[in-house]
């Protein structure tokens, strides 16, 4: 997952406890503008989209802070295998936009979008191993042929799923990782995303937690992705259990602490107490945020990550505060609302 560099703006994000990313004050993300853009008279609201590995989740807004909020909401999945090309997986996406423009009534004003490819400053897809077929495809240009009329801006998922949480804690100093069909992740510093503006998002899943570790979709061996994200997971609970395991079946061996899905959960969560802990020592967080979809669905995750950071602290330093994600699956998505509602108005 990663935002190349290129042309940035500048946006912020209130960090007062148990808010809504409405009205954005403090927080300065990275994000990629495309293009200028003005919205017709019949525009309303916004929309934020959270691409993933296997689905799209979509969310239009409208209506005041803190006031009563129309919302309308769709899923995608994507049509093909995770090899299948571009031109599948955009088209059905059009489709989904169109059904949900036409229960909108209307058009968008502005739009956000959650990205987990490596994106060129040209707007080409570089590389996402969650959907190889996207290598080369332009990406921007299509999301301008989508909304032809809407502000539009886009930014790494892990860095506005980190934002929307650091919002949620009302904490300016956050770890965040994701655990989905990859690993997402950001770092929040003193209200601001890490790296910052112009040198790219934080590549948490990239992140080497055993050198002698399976081999990534990155090419390298040992990333924290290969080991602890969502197929991981499922790939070694399948050598464990010797047949073939759904997630929904994960879950509830967990739940029913069957051998085989507590040591495969065990050595995910493992994993992300070695990322977690050594990002705490570089960065020295007030809160580590465990979030994504596949995480928030296994009974019990967050702590068996917190029980694994704490055996490795060291002495006078304290294990980071690891909580599950207030947003649970759905931060990026909510970091793609806040996105849109900081563009301006036409």
């Amino acid at each position: 997952m990663g935002l190349a560099t290129g042309t940035t703006t500048t946006w912020r994000a209130a960090t007062a406890q148990g808010s809504t990313p409405q009205a954005p004050t403090q927080a300065v993300a990275q994000t990629q503008a495309v293009g200028p853009a003005q919205a017709p008279t019949a525009a309303r609201g916004v929309l934020g989209i959270d691409i993933g590995g296997t689905k799209v989740a979509l969310r239009a807004e409208d209506g005041p802070p803190g006031g009563p909020v129309r919302t309308e909401e769709a899923v995608l999945r994507w049509p093909g295998a995770r090899v299948a090309g571009a031109y599948a997986d955009w088209t059905a996406l059009a489709g989904t936009v169109a059904d949900l423009r036409e229960r909108w009534e209307g058009d968008f004003a502005a739009v956000g979008v959650a990205v987990p490819a490596t994106v060129g400053p040209d707007g080409r897809v570089l590389a996402w191993p969650g959907r190889p077929g996207w290598r080369g495809f332009d990406l921007l240009p299509a999301l301008r042929r989508l909304f032809p009329t809407a502000a539009l801006a886009w930014a790494d998922d892990g860095d506005l799923a980190a934002l929307a949480e650091a919002v949620h804690a009302g904490s300016g100093n956050v770890v965040y990782l994701g655990v989905g069909t990859g690993i997402g992740g950001g770092v929040v510093h003193e209200g601001a995303p890490l790296p910052g503006p112009g040198r790219g998002s934080c590549e948490a899943g990239h992140v080497i937690v055993d050198r002698s570790g399976p081999v990534c979709d990155c090419g390298r061996r040992g990333c924290l992705q290969a080991t602890a994200s969502g197929p991981a997971t499922l790939r070694r609970a399948e050598l464990l259990r010797g047949a073939p395991v759904e997630y929904a079946e994960l879950r509830t061996g967990l739940a029913d602490s069957a051998p085989w899905a507590v040591e495969a959960v065990e050595e995910t969560c493992a994993a992300l107490a070695a990322a977690a802990v050594s990002l705490g020592e570089l960065f020295h967080p007030e809160l580590t945020v465990l979030g994504g979809g596949f995480a928030e669905g296994l009974p019990g995750f967050t702590a068996r990550v917190e029980a694994h950071a704490a055996a490795l602290a060291r002495p006078g330093v304290p294990a980071p505060a690891i909580r599950p994600a207030v947003l649970g699956g759905l931060s990026s998505l909510h970091g793609a609302l806040a996105l849109a509602r900081l563009q301006p108005a036409s």
